[in-house]
């Protein structure tokens, strides 16, 4: 099995490293991953700025741009082969409900996808890399299972796995989960620079809005690993009907 693994905490981040230490002796693994932290950059790419690959002292590659860059590259010039897989990840907190939208980690998986690739996002519910040696090992094992089951290599999926920060023997059972929904983000934040400009930072995400029993947020709050399958078309197919109404008049209205 040839593996692809990117993330956008950077490829200096314990994530990627343990990921990498875990699947390298069952598989091909290589690692192009950005140079400095890229979350929240989404499905960005770089378009009026040159992009540089370097490969660093532990063989890791890594480009001065996001994740969805680094896997663009690797799979349109970079390598020489193409690979079964795509993994990002393992990312430092989670990537539930809502953020799949702004994830650079999805980001990077759903790059993947996008070049008929099946992904995965792997991602710890907390922030502090705690039982990260266990999340490697689930994320590991879920890979070989899939390969067992002959789901690697052939029609292009992509999923969101969140693993809770616990030991091995305290991790819940693999749960199938819809996203979740969160509320709207905190109030900006504001500061003046020594300029005496005012400067604007983002607020934290909301709390969880929709983490009722089947969600990404309840699946984890158990104890739980969750997995969601993801998809690219944002079509709103449920109300087309509805909107072809409104089509049509203004169809009629610019003829």
């Amino acid at each position: 099995m040839k593996i692809l693994i990117c993330n956008d905490d950077g490829f200096q981040a314990p994530g990627i490293v343990a990921l990498y230490e875990a699947l390298k002796d069952v598989a091909m693994v290589e690692v192009v991953a950005p140079e400095h932290n890229n979350s929240a950059k989404s499905n960005a790419l770089t378009l009026h700025t040159p992009l540089y690959v370097q490969r660093a002292a532990n063989g890791f590659r890594y480009v001065n741009g996001t994740p969805a860059d680094c896997v663009h590259i690797a799979l349109t010039g970079l390598l020489d082969y193409r690979p079964d897989l795509v993994l990002a990840g393992i990312n430092n907190g989670a990537n539930m409900g809502d953020d799949t939208i702004y994830s650079g980690t999805v980001g990077a998986a759903m790059e993947g996808y996008l070049f008929g690739i099946p992904a995965i996002a792997f991602s710890q519910v907390a922030r502090d890399w705690h039982n990260l040696d266990a999340a490697a090992i689930k994320a590991r094992d879920m890979v070989l299972q899939m390969g067992q089951q002959n789901l690697i290599g052939h029609t292009p999926w992509l999923l969101n796995v969140n693993i809770p920060n616990l030991p091995l023997v305290e991790m819940g059972h693999l749960k199938l989960c819809r996203l979740g929904r969160r509320h709207s983000a905190e109030k900006v934040i504001t500061q003046m620079s020594p300029r005496g400009e005012t400067m604007y930072w983002i607020g934290a995400a909301g709390q969880a809005k929709d983490d009722a029993e089947g969600t990404d947020f309840h699946a984890t709050a158990q104890g739980h690993i969750a997995m969601t399958p993801l998809k690219v078309d944002l079509t709103d197919h449920d109300h087309l009907g509805y909107w072809a109404q409104t089509a049509a008049k203004l169809a009629s209205m610019v003829d």
